[in-house]
Order: C-alpha cells, then structure tokens, then sequence
C-alpha cells in the first residue's frame, strides 16, 4: 500500500483577499477589479520544488528560488498561477490589450445587451501630438485653443453617435446592427484570466514607457496595486530582472567597452560601421537601434561621443 500524500492547504494571500471585488477606478470611467485567483508565490516554490504543501523552507529561501527562477527565465512555476479581472476598457485600448493572446477572456456583448453608456473622453489638455520619429507614438501636446477645439468637436461626435445608435434601438433595429458606428472610445468590459508569466510579459510591455499612455494606466494598476499584493516575491523580482533591467545586444557590448577604455574615437567607428550613424543635415539621424543604445548609456551615465 502506498504511503498517504500529505494533506494539502490552499495557498492565500490575505493582502488580495482584502482587495476581492474593489474597483479601481481608470481613466475617466473605466475600472480593474479582482475576481478570483490561484495560487501565490508559494505556489511558485511549490512548482518549483516539484513538492506538496509548505515545506520546510524559509520565507528568504522562497525569495532567493524566485529571483533565480526569473534572472534565469525559468517561467513554468509562475504559470502555476492566475488570476481573473474584471475590466472596463475603451475599445480602441482593448484592442491592444486582446493581442495578448495567452489569456482567457469572455467580452460583454452588444449583440445581446445594450452597449456601455460611457465613451473616453480627452480634456483639452490631453491631445498628444503624434511623433516624428517613432511611427506608433507621441511626442508633446497640442496648443490650449487646439485641444479646447478637439475637445468641443469630440463631445459632439460622442452625443450624436449615441443618438443615433439609441435612436435606432428605439425603432426595433436589431443590437448587432445599430452598434456599427459606435466610436471606438465606447467602453467594453470584460473578464480576463491569465497566469503569472503571461502577466508579467503583458506588464513588461504596457507599463514600459513607450508604450500607449492608456494602456500603461491599466498596466499599472494592475502591477502596483495587484501583482505586488497578490505574489509581492515575484513582483519586487520582476520588477528588479526585468522592467527596471536593461539588455545588451553584441554591438551594445563592442561600443560600451570600448567607451569604457576610454577609446571614444573607436565606439563612434563601431557604431558608423553597424549602420547606426548617418547624418542628415548635420545632424545624427533618427536610428532606432542607436537611439535605444543612447537610452541605456544614458542610465548608466556614459558620455554619448557622437
């Protein structure tokens, strides 16, 4: 006969479970708030560990097995978690948030139920001027009168469109049909399941600086004011090995070194010989792989020489 397997606990965290159901509010009329979870950093170690129940280890050991499972990017232990949100996002936000397909999500409808009467709507403050060098962001504000101007004009694109569409829900048109010119600021919500790995994959695109300003405004909830209660281990990991963390390509490490050696005549001839230096009026033009290599010398306080 084989020897009984230990009895088993769930593991908890009371910093979450005080939390269950709160909302945190987002934008001008969205929210994130905690359904259900599974499992905390203990059940990270427990994977790890290939164990059952507690064990015998000490809370600095579990510490130490996380930080190393991270820094090595041994990832299976933390998909032993997940956890389940409630969103409501503007849609043109969720479009970036469902690429992230490693997730389960279930959508409200509006083939079946009446679409959320709420849109996302930008103070005149807020208009972000797109970019010059980066095709897929922003770079400053508009002027007061401009965003004043936008503004006006958005409220007024907002209250017709919602006109329209109640309008057409008055007249009996079917709810899969009247919803096609809702903008794509009128909120959806959901519910999202995802495990700890995935999340920190999401987290360390959304929250990165680059990244669209609504989105990072969820991602951070999510982060600072969930993970960290939730697996606060992984999260204080996470945070030191990987976003807070810089890589280094092969050219990166040529330049930096030489840079180090004090040769900034020959870091300036790596850099012209892997194509990242060209001018255009004089001036350094825009590169995206040198920009990224002057972001990291820029953190570790190296003088740029070109």
């Amino acid at each position: 006969m084989s020897e009984q397997a230990e009895k088993l606990t769930r593991n908890f965290s009371s910093e979450l479970d005080a939390i269950l159901g709160e909302t945190f509010p987002v934008l001008d009329d969205g929210f994130i708030r905690v359904v259900d979870y599974m499992g905390t950093d203990e059940s990270v170690v427990q994977a790890a560990r290939v164990s059952y129940g507690k064990g015998t280890k000490k809370r600095h050991e579990d510490r130490g097995l996380i930080r190393y499972l991270i820094r090595h990017h041994h990832t299976t232990p933390f998909e032993m978690c997940e956890i389940k949100l409630h969103v409501r996002v503007p849609m043109d936000t969720w479009r970036q948030w469902i690429r992230h397909r490693t997730a389960n999500v279930n959508e409200y409808s509006t083939r079946y139920s009446v679409a959320v009467n709420a849109m996302y709507s930008t103070r005149p403050d807020e208009w972000r001027i797109q970019a010059t060098t980066n095709r897929q962001g922003s770079d400053g504000f508009a002027q007061k009168e401009q965003g004043e101007k936008l503004s006006q004009q958005e409220k007024e694109l907002h209250d017709l469109s919602r006109k329209i569409y109640d309008e057409r829900l008055e007249q009996g048109v079917a709810r899969e049909q009247a919803r096609k010119d809702l903008p794509l600021c009128t909120y959806t919500e959901a519910y999202w399941k995802i495990d700890l790995h995935n999340l920190m994959n999401f987290l360390r695109l959304r929250m990165e600086g680059h990244a669209q300003y609504e989105i990072r405004q969820y991602a951070a909830i999510i982060g600072e004011e969930i993970v960290s209660r939730w697996a606060p281990l992984t999260w204080e990991a996470f945070k030191d090995y990987v976003f807070n963390s810089a890589t280094f390509s092969e050219m990166d490490g040529r330049v930096i070194s030489a840079l180090a050696a004090g040769e900034k005549d020959r870091a300036k001839a790596l850099v012209e010989k892997f194509g990242w230096l060209k001018y255009k009026d004089g001036k350094p033009a825009f590169q995206i792989e040198r920009f990224e290599l002057e972001e990291k010398l820029k953190k570790l306080n190296i003088e740029i020489p070109w």
